[in-house]
């Protein structure tokens, strides 16, 4: 089922309608990301180069230069950090349009079943900021970890696995199923939406293609519920014909 779900999900991923998700959610990303950028230069400039001035008043005239230098380093620095950032903020933005790739995929893979209902506004902002912790939390922990030697890459792979997995599966079943309901569906098909978290891990280790990884990990696990409810479905079936 999962390299069933995985192929399935590659298969769309370069479709127009994903695209025009993705183009959408990299333009946003790198709106914030330019936003953020110039607001902390503004607030560094205003206000840490005036200090710099009142506290230290006699300085030789050279120091001005030292004080531009200063500032353009902080402002490259800044900008180092913020592309460390962009997988995760792609992540937070990206999560405000998984319904719109869930519906593709529910669409053109699943004609015949009845479509899933988007979250409302309010929940996916919240289950987008719940993606944006996941991915920080996950990448933390593997960066704390990269002091282990010999585990490091594992740590990764396991800690966003686990962490990716749960969120996104429990974000397909939602959309079918209440909250409660999701939790437990994932709790009894737990190794199975693990593993396929670590195929989400590992898309997310390309760099890049990482960027995608929200809407792979999307339109993967929209399969993987599919399948899971019909395996239930067959299987409860079959106990039912039985016990008849």
């Amino acid at each position: 089922m999962i390299l069933d779900a995985a192929r399935a999900a590659i298969s769309r991923l370069f479709s127009r309608e994903f695209r025009a998700v993705f183009i959408k959610t990299l333009g946003l990303t790198l709106l914030v990301l330019a936003g953020v950028w110039f607001g902390f230069k503004e607030v560094f400039e205003y206000f840490a180069l005036p200090w710099l001035d009142a506290f230290f008043p006699d300085l030789p005239s050279w120091i001005g230069w030292v004080s531009f230098v200063a500032a353009i380093a902080a402002g490259l620095g800044l900008a180092v950090g913020l592309a460390l950032l962009i997988g995760p903020v792609t992540a937070v933005i990206a999560g405000l349009f998984l319904d719109d790739v869930a519906e593709v995929v529910e669409k053109e893979d699943y004609p015949l079943d009845a479509p899933g209902k988007p979250l409302p506004l309010l929940p996916a902002i919240a289950l987008s900021l719940k993606f944006f912790g996941v991915v920080i939390l996950g990448n933390i922990v593997a960066l704390f970890l990269l002091l282990v030697p010999g585990v490091n890459i594992l740590a990764f792979f396991l800690v966003n696995g686990y962490l990716l997995g749960r969120e996104f599966f429990e974000f397909a079943a939602m959309r079918f199923r209440p909250e409660a309901e999701a939790k437990a569906l994932r709790r009894r098909h737990a190794g199975t939406i693990f593993l396929a978290g670590l195929v989400i891990a590992g898309f997310l280790a390309v760099p890049l293609l990482n960027l995608l990884t929200p809407l792979f990990a999307a339109a993967m696990m929209v399969h993987l519920h599919k399948m899971i409810s019909q395996k239930d479905a067959t299987m409860a079936s079959g106990l039912a014909a039985r016990q008849g």
